[in-house]
This record gives structure tokens, C-alpha cells and sequence, in this order.
């Protein structure tokens, strides 16, 4: 039976802050200290918020115009603009977001069953206040999320429809695959913030109705905690399958160790006929009779010749026994980022989000059952999934944040093969760059390992690819195959699929596309 709460006057709206009204009600019971906390977390994220929307605009601000004002053709459309505005407005906001979901959240819960459990009306009003807060910031980013994902979804169907097969066909394709899913997701999010906001301001207001609005809040975010979850656990399971793939490839070592005896074979033979070509010319040297120079001569073009033969016949085997290291390490490169990503998913998405999602059904039922009381275990659940995902959160913002450092600091390091690497960074600048975190890496360790596997596979046509052998060839394109770029994924006949890893042209395309491959499950 749900606890009767008291109603306000009607000249109080959600809009008066829980601190003012407590300065106007006297001293209440509760820590001081909370009460401060509580104010400082409800007024640091309307802050920070106001610091990102200037960063952004800042950064848009000043922006030449591309080509001088050239043709309105070579100019970004509107919807580029606004999608690029959006996106770093979106991503200047995610740090704030991350603190709001791993700790401000978690806080709020523990306050509120505290305040529950204490009869504590002071520190109730407080905690709400400060989850009125931190629900908003939820709400800016997770809509701004979703209209950018709705932009990048919209703008990914025209390209795969402008390409139609091949690689940018299936890149485009994939990306508005997960665009539009991310849109229906953040939407779903949106409105489960939404509610979270219309809980905590009934709970301000001591509405009649805040039990119904507690139980709403608590639906809402089980479903979408439940939809992450489920999404991430197709995601690992889509991660688990390629890991399979590209481990049943075999080690390249031993698939290749017969085509490398052989090659070894030929490079002794040539040896031995480069020995005797020589011991053939000191013989004519030797030679008294009619004919000495002309014997000599062809002598000396038989042993040059040979000796070329030998020196090809080496060459060949050091480029393959290359080539089969390079395969190795890209194979186990693949594998890694499988297992990475499975080890992300896992903890962050279908064990979190799941877990966030039990505590909202808790809360569900807590409010249905006990009025506004508070669970203590919904407050653990919420805050062991909300720990799990801020975890996941960090560990891969300091792995970009890395990446971004060595790129600036050690461009030497996955520079393109026979391309001048640029000037190396100082640390200040680095360290600088390294918290631009709104960048993406173009010039990792990813985009390194692309170009590798590209280099295998590509034909002959491609520079630096025409020694490679038909064996190594063969077992690059199984790579990429078990990495879903195969000929089914781009729409193509595998004669035709072929053909474009031979096309100078589409190389560029090939290369992005093996990299978002590396990246996804």
C-alpha cells in the first residue's frame, strides 16, 4: 500500500531549486555535507553543459569558407554542417555524460534510499533536485546522439545506394545498418530520460503522482537497459564468429611452410648453377685452343645469367618469408581486436546495461509496491552497472587518448611504407592532441594493419604488390572473407570482386573499408 504524500501549494513549480526552498523552510534533518554535495553535482552539470555548448560553437566559429567561396558544389551542404556541429557538440558533451551515468547517478540513488529510509524530507528534496540535473545532461546528450545517428544513417543509405556493390557499397551499408539502429536506440533512451526527469520533479513537488511517475521512470529504463543489453550480446556474438573464421585461417607459418620449402629448393638449385656456371668460366680461361675469347665470353654471359637466377631465386624467398610474417601478424591482429571487443561488449554493454536494467525493474516494483521508497538493491544494482559500463567508458577513452599521443609523437611508427612520415610532435603538443578527444585516429596502428592486409591481397597492377605470390594472394582474400569482406558482402561475382583489389582506383576505398572490418564484430 503506497504511502500518502503530501501535496504543495500550486504557486510552487518544478522550476523553484530544492536549495531555495530549503533556506526558506529552515535547517532539516540530514548531513550538511550531503545537502552540499547534492548541490554541487545539480549545478555542475548545468555548467559543464554551458562550457561545451561554447566550445562547440567556438569551434565552428571563424571558419573559412572551402575553396574561397568557390562553386556551390564544392561547398558542404547544410546538412554536412549541421551534422558536423552536432556530432562535436555531441562529443564535447560525452565526458560530462560519463560522469553523470558512473558517478552523479549512482550518488543519487544511494542518497535517495537513504533519505527514504531516514524519513529525511531535506535530503529527498535534494537528491531529486540533483537527479533533475543529471537526467537533463542524460536527455542533451542522448537526443543530440540520436539526431546525429539519424543524419549519419540517412547520408550512409544514399551512399550505398550511389555505389551499389563493392567495398564503399558494404562500408556504407554497415555503417547506416548501425546508424539507424543507434537512432531507434537513442530515441528509446530519450524518452526513458525523459521520464527520470518527470520522476524526480514530481518527487520535488510532492505530487499525488509521483509513485506512478517513479514506476514509469524505472519501465523505461529496464526496456532500454534490456535493448543494450541484447545489442551487445548479438555484438559478441557477431565478434565471437569472426574471431572463429579468421583462427580456422590456420597459422601462416605452417599453411605456408611447403610453398616456402619449394622456394628454398629453387634458390639452392640457382646456387649450385651459379657455382658451376663459374667453375665453367675458370675452365675456358684455361683454354688454349681456337675459339679461347669466344668461350669466354659466353662463359661470362652464362655465369651473369645465372647469378641473376640466384638472386631472384633469394629475393623471392625473402620477400615470401616476409609476406608470411606479415600475414601472421595481421592474422593476430584481427584476432585481437575480436577478442577486445568481445571483452567490451561483454562487461560493458550485455553484463551492464543488463544490470542497470534488473535495477530499473527494481525500482519498478519498489515503486508499485512501497510508494517512493527506495530498494537497496536496486541502488547496488544501479550502481555495479553503472560502475561496469563508466569502466568501459575510461578504459577506452585512455586507449584513444594513447593512440591520439602516438600519432602526433611517433608518426614514424605507422607511417605508409616508402611515404616521408611527418615531423614528430613535441610532448606538450602531444599531450595536448592526446585530449582532443573529439578526433578520431587516422594514422594508428588500424589503419597500419589495412594497408598490410591490402598490400597481400591486392593484385598485381597494385605497386608493391606484383611479387607477391599466388599462395600469399590466396590466403590474403581468405583474410578478408573471414573479415566479411568477401564477394557476398559487396555484391560482386568473386571474378569481379577480384578484379576491384586489382583496381588502383578503389584502393583507397579498400583500405577503409578492411579497417572499419578490423573494428566491428
Amino acid at each position: 500500500m503506497s504511502t500518502p504524500v503530501h501535496r504543495t501549494p500550486p504557486r510552487r513549480s518544478a522550476a523553484v531549486p530544492a536549495p531555495a526552498r530549503q533556506r526558506r523552510e529552515g535547517s532539516r534533518t540530514g548531513s550538511p555535507a550531503e545537502h552540499a554535495l547534492l548541490q554541487m553535482q545539480s549545478s555542475a552539470g548545468n555548467r559543464a553543459t554551458t562550457a561545451a555548448v561554447q566550445r562547440a560553437r567556438g569551434a565552428d566559429k571563424g571558419k573559412a569558407p572551402e575553396n574561397g567561396g568557390a562553386s556551390a558544389g564544392a561547398k558542404k551542404n547544410y546538412r554536412d554542417r549541421i551534422a558536423e556541429l552536432l556530432d562535436r557538440f555531441k562529443k564535447n558533451l560525452e565526458p560530462i555524460d560519463t560522469f553523470i551515468k558512473g558517478v552523479q547517478t549512482p550518488t543519487n540513488a544511494g542518497f535517495t534510499q537513504q533519505a527514504a529510509a531516514a524519513a529525511d524530507e531535506g535530503l529527498k528534496h535534494s537528491a531529486a533536485a540533483s537527479g533533475t540535473s543529471a537526467a537533463s545532461g542524460n536527455l542533451l546528450t542522448e537526443a543530440t546522439g540520436t539526431v546525429v545517428s539519424g543524419m549519419d544513417a540517412y547520408k550512409n543509405m544514399k551512399d550505398a545506394k550511389k555505389h551499389e556493390t563493392g567495398a564503399g557499397h558494404h562500408t556504407a551499408k554497415k555503417k547506416a545498418k548501425t546508424k539507424g539502429t543507434d537512432t531507434v536506440i537513442g530515441a528509446a533512451g530519450s524518452g526513458s530520460y525523459s521520464a527520470a526527469i518527470a520522476k524526480e520533479v514530481t518527487k520535488i513537488q510532492k505530487a499525488a503522482d509521483a509513485a506512478v511517475a517513479s514506476e514509469a521512470s524505472g519501465v523505461a529504463s529496464a526496456s532500454v537497459g534490456a535493448i543494450k543489453g541484447m545489442r551487445a550480446a548479438f555484438r559478441v556474438g557477431g565478434a565471437a564468429r569472426k574471431y572463429k573464421k579468421v583462427k580456422e585461417l590456420g597459422d601462416p607459418h605452417l599453411v605456408h611452410a611447403g610453398s616456402l620449402a619449394r622456394l628454398n629448393e629453387s634458390r639452392e638449385q640457382a646456387d649450385w648453377a651459379a657455382a658451376e656456371a663459374y667453375v665453367a668460366l675458370d675452365a675456358y680461361w684455361d683454354h688454349e685452343g681456337e675459339g679461347r675469347l669466344e668461350l669466354v665470353s659466353e662463359a661470362i654471359d652464362a655465369a651473369w645469367e645465372a647469378m641473376g637466377e640466384a638472386r631472384d631465386a633469394a629475393e623471392s624467398l625473402q620477400r615470401a618469408e616476409r609476406d608470411v610474417e606479415k600475414l601472421s601478424t595481421v592474422q593476430e591482429y584481427a584476432k585481437k581486436k575480436q577478442l577486445t571487443k568481445i571483452g567490451k561488449e561483454a562487461i560493458g554493454g550485455a553484463v551492464g546495461e543488463s544490470t542497470k536494467a534488473a535495477a530499473g525493474v527494481v525500482t519498478a516494483v519498489a515503486a508499485g509496491t512501497a510508494g517512493l521508497a527506495s530498494n537497496p538493491v536496486g541502488w547496488g544494482l544501479a550502481g555495479a552497472g553503472a560502475g561496469l559500463v563508466l569502466g568501459v567508458t575510461l578504459y577506452k577513452a585512455l586507449r584513444a587518448a594513447t593512440k591520439r599521443y602516438e600519432e602526433v609523437r611517433h608518426p614514424e611508427r605507422w607511417a605508409p611504407e616508402g611515404e616521408t612520415p611527418a615531423e614528430a610532435a613535441s610532448r606538450g603538443e602531444s599531450l595536448k592532441h592526446a585530449l582532443t578527444f573529439w578526433k578520431k585516429v587516422s594514422k594508428g596502428e588500424r589503419q597500419a594493419m589495412a594497408r598490410e592486409i591490402y598490400a597481400l591481397a591486392a593484385g598485381p597492377d597494385i605497386p608493391g604488390s606484383g611479387d607477391t605470390t599466388a599462395e600469399m594472394r590466396q590466403s590474403a582474400r581468405a583474410l578478408l572473407v573471414a573479415l566479411k569482406s568477401g564477394p557476398t558482402q559487396h555484391k560482386l561475382e568473386p571474378e569481379a570482386w577480384a578484379d576491384t583489389l586489382n583496381d588502383p582506383a578503389k584502393t583507397a576505398g579498400w583500405i577503409k573499408e578492411i579497417a572499419e572490418q578490423l573494428a566491428s564484430g
